[in-house]
Formats: structure tokens, sequence, C-alpha cells
């Protein structure tokens, strides 16, 4: 059963896609999870400036290390469709490895208009967006089929 209605190609999932497609800096709490991150060591100093006393200079330890971006696309779906039967049809449809699938439901909204026949209301039809990050180096070409 086909879930995906069409592909999300708007300029603002464009730029969602473009905005987790960077690799981001992060710091990692401790040494622990510096460890496991492959996290570098750097060392920070400042000011402490305190009332009616001498400055005093400080030096902290901070680990840094690089998450590495991982592609997304957006898809509208059907309503009734869960998180694993979109996984499922995006990867049979697009040959690509889907590592997450994270989904938003969205209430059809009411509209009204003014007509010669009077006030006219009407409802648009609600429908659910998934978003879907894709394994590093898998990349979903839209206008392959044009």
């Amino acid at each position: 059963m086909a879930f995906i209605i069409k592909p999300l190609v708007t300029e603002k999932m464009t730029k969602i896609t473009d905005k987790s497609s960077e690799s981001k800096k992060l710091k990692a709490a401790n040494e622990k999870a510096a460890k496991v991150k492959n996290a570098v060591e750097e060392k920070v100093s400042y000011v402490v400036k305190k009332k009616g006393k001498a400055d005093v200079m400080k030096e902290k330890t901070v680990y840094t290390y690089v998450k590495p971006a991982l592609p997304k696309y957006g898809f509208i779906v059907k309503p009734e469709a869960n998180k694993l039967e979109i996984k499922a049809e995006i990867e049979s449809l697009y040959n690509v490895t889907v590592l997450d699938v994270n989904t938003m439901r969205y209430a059809g909204k009411r509209s009204s208009r003014y007509t010669k026949a009077g006030l006219v209301k009407g409802q648009k039809s609600a429908f659910k967006k998934a978003i879907v990050t894709l394994k590093a180096g898998d990349q979903i070409d839209f206008y392959s089929n044009i």
C-alpha cells in the first residue's frame, strides 16, 4: 500500500535539509563522554571578577568533537501510516538506508470564502509530514525520473 503522497521539495524543507547537512561542533559533557566520541581537549582561560577583590585567572578543560552530518528529506504521507511503514516504503522506492523517521501530524485548517451564493465554509484535509534521516553517503534525487 502506498503511504507516501509526495516528497516535500519546498524552500523551507530545503533549508532544513541544508542545515542538517552541515557538520556540527559540539562539546562533550565530561571526560568519559569525550573518550567515547573521540573529542579533542582544549584549555580555555577566563577571568573571574569579584567586587572588592583582585581579578582571578582560571582555566578549564573543554572537550569538543564534530558530529557528522546526515542527509534529511521530507515527505507528506497518509495520516494512518506509521514510522515502520514509511521507512520500508522509502527504502524500497529510492534504494537507500533509512536510519530514522520523525513524523508530525497536521490538523486540517478551516477555511471560508464569500461567494455569490453566500458564505461557503469548508476544511482542508489533515496530513502527516515525515522527516527521514538517511545513512551518510546516501542521497535521494527527486528529479531523476523527469
